[in-house]
């Protein structure tokens, strides 16, 4: 289009112009969420457990520790000699039982599915807000428009749970440990013309036998639930 072909308004055109005001920013909302959340948990979990063990532990442990930090013709030296003979034997029956028995009621009603939830005023739970949109066959003016929120929700949502978890465990375990630990830890630092001597010997000789041992878990559980 050329720009030379269009003319401005005349002093008659503008005085036939509408203007209208913003209002305040403290009035515009571009969002007004209101919501209300009615919840009822009945709860009920009950947990048997149970645990049987036979175990033989053994953990010698010798360490050495020797450190020049900052020393001048110094020597730092660490030995850790060990000998170590473990005989580990189970001979023996690990048995756990668990079992329960529970019965539970809950009494809270859940709402029936597809029941919309009322407010205290009587008005639906769910919806757009009355009045947040113009009404049919009214022209919207522009105070409607600008003057209030662009949009209202109001939520209110009533949820009942009956939640029920019975739990039984049952665990029984034949163990044989042994961790013998030897260590030398020898440091120099920040030393001049110094030794450091670190040795770790370390002689372990380990039986360990399992003989006619039983392990037997039982996890026995009987509900009856009504919720």
């Amino acid at each position: 289009m050329d720009e030379t072909a269009l003319s401005p308004l005349s002093a008659a055109e503008l005085d036939a112009e509408g203007v209208t005001a913003l209002p305040s920013k403290e009035v515009i909302s571009l969002l007004d969420l209101n919501a209300d959340l009615d919840l009822a948990l009945d709860v009920a979990a009950p947990i048997d457990l149970a645990i049987a063990a036979n175990a033989n532990v053994a953990a010698p442990i010798d360490a050495a520790v020797s450190a020049n930090i900052l020393s001048f013709g110094s020597e730092s030296a660490a030995l850790a000699d060990q000998d170590a003979i473990i005989s580990q034997g189970i001979s023996g029956e690990a048995i756990a039982n668990a079992p329960q028995d529970s019965t539970i009621n809950q009494g809270a009603e859940a709402a029936p599915v597809g029941t919309e939830p009322v407010t205290t005023d009587g008005t639906s739970g769910t919806g757009v807000e009355a009045g947040a949109l113009p009404t049919e066959g009214v022209a919207p003016t522009a105070d409607s428009l600008l003057g209030g929120n662009l949009l209202n929700i109001d939520v209110n949502a009533a949820l009942d749970a009956n939640v029920t978890a019975p739990v039984a465990g049952a665990v029984a375990a034949n163990a044989n440990v042994a961790a013998p630990i030897d260590a030398a830890v020898s440091a120099n630092v920040l030393s001049v013309d110094s030794q450091s001597t670190a040795i770790a010997d370390q002689d372990v000789v380990i039986v360990q036998d399992l003989d006619d041992v039983t392990a037997e878990a039982t996890a026995d559980q009987t509900s009856e639930i009504n919720q």
